[in-house]
């Protein structure tokens, strides 16, 4: 390996790497602005400086020059203090007195490096430069007189983004970092430049003079928003969210959060359920748990298990689904189901069912077929990784079903889903193109598995799988796309029909309806149109008074995935905990708890008295929940026939068709309204409507 003397000290490092990325692996501090470790080199800051023999007499940037054998690299020289130095004073020239009122005080990077590498004066004595603040939508607050040109949000909004709409105008002293037009800044991922920008120049709008970092308290946890399960930091204060953060987690999300993830959260102390709640002459009125465990008894004494039912929605943790099907199974009710959408997915398949390749794993894939979803809106995250693979000039993407702009180029097959049947039976083009991939992916939506012939579109692309390199000895490019945090969970620990005289979501909801169901417990179940319960008696347990709580008979008020320790599969089946962050409000309990109380009640003795034994449990009949934060594979089991599996010609639906508002705690946001009616020009109170 070659070598380069570091401080006086011999140091071997990897071909390729810069002078600043071998400092930092020998544990030296190099300051920086523009250098981030996720966007291109830009050079701009010139914080960076070292100095480098054999070369000019003068300090190079050493983020943008490549470590060379042989090298002699000084970082604490004094020609090295004094560049640190000038290049402070030159940042702090035009940069306003802000730091008391400013919100990145506490986290500023300006603020950190010119206590330690600045000179603690300021020669400058003319006038300061004045910039005017730019228009970027609901989310950033600008305050550009404080930038200090780094370019960071400009690399981001182009290359992980996908969406080049910063840029930077004028010259010397005059330039200006702006969207070109007054405009918000279209896309899913724009508050991550929050992040990025070292200084004060771009904050948060609706944490703006909220709190300072030093007052709150964090709290490492999971995002439930969507099913990548993205790392996440929430910050509170008290007993109030004020924040959410992302953290580092290469394996999933990286360094970025989607907006959605990021401000939904206001939406956690709006219309909550905080107390119990019986419907008595056609109203609610508010009652004690007694009363409520009391009334369910009542109602559920002599009823057949047949004529129970009980559905779990997107945002249910493991640990409740588990009690409530234990609970149901006590009951003699099989009607169980975790596929609030009707998805057609085999819970005795677990490849079937997972995101197989991996997040990460598709910056492997070479070429990449999407079927009935769009990414952008159903899995920000997943999107800026095929975008993050497809720079690299080595990915081709296709799409069957709706085209969309998905930041990267595309080839659109067309609408009609018998297009996969002709691709499985090498009728169609793109089926050479999967045989000569080193390593394909196929990715299908819940547009293409909640469809009456889902579970046909299912098994033609297992189909299609099996007989292609997209499953390999070592490579599985099967996966599913998910948009429910709750699902792979669920399926894990079998919330589903265990035999075929038990219903299904379809066939429950046809059953209550028509009056064959009695009664029906809803977890969370919020994406349903009330009129299909019919005249059953509903249970509703969640944390927000919505769709599903409207209709109920009883509510039960549940925590938030901010307000319990609690454990979620992401679509890739990776088990990971969420932190409880602050206390559910008012009488609400954990999920998981309230049907424990409930099954005491109706006297069942549920084989758990607190959350250790729970964890046990589930660990049993699912044994790979207990590798928390770990990946365990699944096995395939191929189709080798599609002689009953035909596909309809009817078009994909779109699952999504307003990113910022899937499910109660986002539709009740006031940022995600705002979003709503500035980014996407939609009436908010017609899309809660619909």
């Amino acid at each position: 390996m070659p070598t380069l003397k570091l401080n006086g000290q011999d140091v071997e490092f990897e071909q390729g790497l810069t002078v600043l990325q071998v400092c930092e692996q020998q544990g030296i501090e190099i300051p920086r602005f523009c250098y981030h470790e996720k966007l291109k080199i830009a050079g701009n800051c010139r914080m960076c400086l070292v100095e480098v023999k054999p070369g000019p007499p003068k300090p190079q940037a050493s983020c943008a020059m490549p470590a060379n054998n042989g090298m002699e690299v000084q970082t604490e020289s004094a020609m090295v203090k004094r560049a640190r130095e000038g290049v402070m004073e030159f940042l702090l020239i035009n940069h306003p007195l802000d730091c008391p009122i400013c919100d990145q005080g506490g986290e500023c990077d300006l603020q950190d490096q010119s206590v330690a590498y600045g000179k603690g004066i300021s020669r400058y004595d003319e006038c300061k430069r004045s910039v005017e603040d730019k228009n970027m939508g609901p989310l950033i607050k600008t305050t550009m007189t404080r930038c200090i040109h780094c370019t960071r949000c400009v690399r981001f909004a182009e290359e992980i983004a996908g969406v080049p709409e910063l840029g930077a105008v004028g010259r010397g002293e005059h330039m200006e970092i702006t969207t070109y037009v007054e405009q918000a800044f279209h896309s899913e991922l724009s508050a991550n430049i929050i992040d990025l920008c070292p200084v004060g120049a771009l904050t948060s709008r609706p944490y703006a003079f909220a709190a300072r970092p030093w007052e709150l308290t964090n709290t490492d946890s999971v995002d439930v928003m969507d099913a990548v399960g993205s790392s996440i930091r929430v910050d509170s204060r008290g007993n109030a969210v004020l924040r959410i953060l992302p953290r580092a987690n290469d394996e999933i999300n990286e360094e970025w959060i989607s907006d959605k993830t990021r401000y939904a959260c206001d939406g956690l102390k709006l219309q909550r359920l905080d107390k119990s709640y019986i419907r008595e002459n056609g109203k609610l009125r508010a009652a004690t748990w007694e009363e409520a465990f009391a009334k369910i008894a009542e109602k559920t004494k002599g009823v057949p298990g047949e004529k129970i039912a009980a559905l779990a929605g997107d945002q249910a943790c493991v640990e409740s689904m588990t009690a409530l099907k234990d609970l149901m199974t006590a009951l003699g009710s099989g009607n169980i189901d975790c596929r609030q959408d009707g998805a057609k997915l085999n819970q005795k398949d677990r490849a079937s069912y997972l995101f197989n390749t991996s997040i990460a794993g598709l910056e492997d894939a070479d070429l990449i077929l999407l079927v009935g979803t769009n990414p952008r809106w159903e899995a920000p995250l997943v999107n800026a990784r095929i975008r993050k693979t497809y720079l690299r000039g080595n990915l081709k993407v296709y799409n069957l079903g709706n085209p969309h702009d998905l930041t990267y180029k595309v080839e659109e097959l067309g609408t009609d889903p018998q297009i996969l049947s002709e691709i499985a039976n090498g009728k169609h083009p793109l089926h050479a193109a999967i045989q000569q991939a080193k390593k394909p992916v196929i990715i299908l939506g819940m547009g293409a598995l909640t469809r009456p012939d889902g579970e046909s579109i299912l098994q033609t692309a297992k189909f299609l799988a099996s007989k292609t390199p997209i499953i390999q000895a070592n490579w599985n490019g099967f996966n599913i796309l998910h948009t429910a945090a709750a699902r792979v969970g669920g399926l894990d620990i079998g919330f589903v029909p265990s035999c075929e005289h038990h219903l299904d979501t379809a066939a429950i909801l046809n059953d209550t309806l028509s009056g064959v169901i009695d009664v029906i417990y809803l977890l969370g179940v919020d994406e349903i149109d009330a009129k299909y319960y019919g005249k059953s008696f509903v249970i509703y347990q969640g944390s927000h008074g919505d769709v599903g709580a409207e209709r109920a008979d009883v509510i039960l008020p549940g925590s938030a995935y901010t307000e319990k320790d609690a454990t979620y599969v992401n679509m890739e089946g990776r088990p990971q905990r969420t932190g409880k962050a602050v206390a559910a409000p008012g009488e609400a309990k954990e999920d998981w708890k309230i049907i424990r109380a409930l099954a005491e009640k109706l006297n069942i003795e549920l084989p758990y008295n607190n959350l250790a034994q729970l964890r046990e449990y589930i660990a049993k009949i699912a044994p790979q929940l207990a590798n928390i934060d770990e990946l365990t594979p699944a096995s395939w089991l191929p189709v080798n026939s599609l002689e009953d599996f035909p596909i309809a010609q009817a078009g994909f639906e779109e699952k999504i068709t307003n990113f910022y508002m899937t499910d109660p705690i986002s539709r009740i946001s006031p940022t995600m309204a705002e979003c709503t009616r500035d980014v996407l020009k939609i009436n908010p109170e017609k899309n809660k409507a619909a």
